[in-house]
């Protein structure tokens, strides 16, 4: 598993914008471009994709710009690495349970690498942006 530039800006731009949700008003792409020193045209990528995965929604308009669709409580790591198009598992032989494309029967460290996703995904399943914000770790 490695995390693209893709994942690390949208859970950097999705911090930038819970940091500014105190505001109660949209935040522009403008605003959290300089915030995060992002590209306003890469952040406009992140963020449709954001907005398709239902996290945040978008104001058009002079006082336009990007608010979460729900709490911040329940906005997950995990959703948004997965919004950005991230594949989270460790190996390719965790997609595949029943038998592994090399060998063709699951390998001796195969069990290894399914509890190595299993807690992955259980930690970003269960690390919220608000935890993140007040640095409470998961359990």
């Amino acid at each position: 598993m490695r995390i693209t530039t893709r994942g690390r800006y949208s859970l950097r731009a999705s911090l930038a914008l819970a940091r500014l949700h105190h505001l109660n008003a949209p935040i522009s792409i403008n605003k959290l471009s300089t915030e995060e020193q992002i590209s306003p045209i890469f952040l406009e990528q992140i963020f449709f994709k954001l907005r398709k995965a239902g996290i945040v929604n978008s104001v058009r308009g002079a006082a336009g710009g990007f608010q979460f669709a729900r709490s911040l409580e329940k906005i997950t790591v995990k959703e948004i690495l997965e919004a950005a198009g991230e594949e989270l598992d460790v190996t390719e032989c965790d997609k595949n349970a029943k038998i592994c494309g090399v060998t063709g029967t699951k390998c001796s460290c195969h069990t290894v690498w399914e509890d190595v996703t299993r807690i992955l995904h259980d930690y970003l399943s269960n690390t919220t942006l608000n935890m993140i914000l007040t640095k409470k770790p998961a359990k």
